[in-house]
């Protein structure tokens, strides 16, 4: 147990390590003009997304649900705080989908976004992070 537990927390950590960084590559690929710059930063989102954050979102799920299976579900019925933590992955999960969509566009060069609206999304998995570490650590229901 304590051993999918290190594994969730390491790969949760790549994970949203990847989801900062990339809205942020997103920023600066927005504002890039010249094709070098351009090219440099599609191969810089592409092992990005593909080689860090999508494996340490699949790690981290496949090692939460180990978590969850090896306490028996019914250790959680009626925890509130589960279900609401299970609720932000759903949505941090959608976001990451989301990213893929914007990689799509970056990809074939018809970004709708400016570098302004990039800086703000990428504020939304902040957000998300402290309210499942507040709802895993605190427990607050």
């Amino acid at each position: 147990m304590l051993w999918f537990k290190a594994l969730h927390l390491i790969f949760m950590v790549t994970w949203f390590a990847g989801l900062f960084y990339l809205p942020r590559l997103f920023v600066y690929h927005s504002m890039s003009e010249d094709q070098i710059s351009i090219d440099r930063f599609k191969i810089m989102e592409r092992k990005l997304f593909y080689g860090i954050t999508t494996p340490g979102a699949i790690l981290t799920l496949v090692f939460g649900l180990c978590i969850l299976l090896s306490n028996g579900l019914s250790a959680y019925s009626g925890q509130l705080w589960l279900t609401t933590k299970l609720f932000l992955i759903l949505i941090l999960v959608a976001y990451h989908i989301y990213c893929w969509f914007l990689l799509q566009d970056f990809k074939y060069d018809r970004n709708k976004h400016g570098h302004v609206w990039y800086r703000w999304f990428n504020e939304f998995p902040v957000l998300i992070l402290v309210l499942i570490m507040f709802l895993a650590v605190v427990r607050p229901f």
